[in-house]
């Protein structure tokens, strides 16, 4: 949560919460960021922003290209990483720098180059319909159009959801 009163006032509120269950205890960190999950929440002077949160044990570690999976699940590395670097990101900058991220990490693990334009390309090509987006997005503009558009959409596990309650 975030809290615009004084830390002291957040520790007394959180303390005394503590106290309305015996079951349950609520565990806090204070702090100006904080990361939950694979997200990096920030407090950047009362704004609330948001990055990919890159664990240090597993970063950079993926699937290799060299690897016998099937074609497609390099394909779906790649987009896999740049949805969650477009939902994820909160500015533009951010988004730049979590697709720099990428890249690297790819050419780490072994993916061609050539490959990794390809599908970079594919992916931001599923946005032109609505803006004439380039390979690389240089304008904020199309960024906050591309991530409108994307966070429009549910994601694989929503729609899951929604289907197997539609069938119930």
């Amino acid at each position: 949560m975030t809290w615009n009163k004084s830390e002291e006032e957040l520790r007394i509120l959180l303390d005394d919460a503590n106290t309305w269950n015996p079951n349950i205890k609520l565990d806090y960190k204070i702090n100006k960021s904080l990361p939950f999950l694979d997200l990096l929440l920030r407090n950047n002077n009362g704004t609330l922003a948001t990055s990919v949160y890159h664990k240090p044990a597993v970063e950079p570690y993926i699937t290799p290209f060299t690897s016998d999976h099937p074609r497609h699940v390099f394909a779906n590395i790649i987009k896999t990483s740049l949805e969650r670097a477009t939902r994820y990101s909160s500015t533009f900058e951010e988004f730049n720098n979590e697709r720099r991220d990428v890249k690297l990490m790819l050419l780490y693990n072994g993916y061609p180059s050539t490959y990794i334009e390809n599908e970079f390309t594919k992916y931001f090509f599923e946005y032109k319909s609505t803006s004439p987006f380039l390979q690389y997005i240089d304008q904020e503009k199309n960024y906050i159009q591309m991530r409108q558009k994307l966070l429009g959409q549910p994601t694989f596990r929503q729609s899951q959801v929604a289907l197997s309650a539609a069938q119930a």
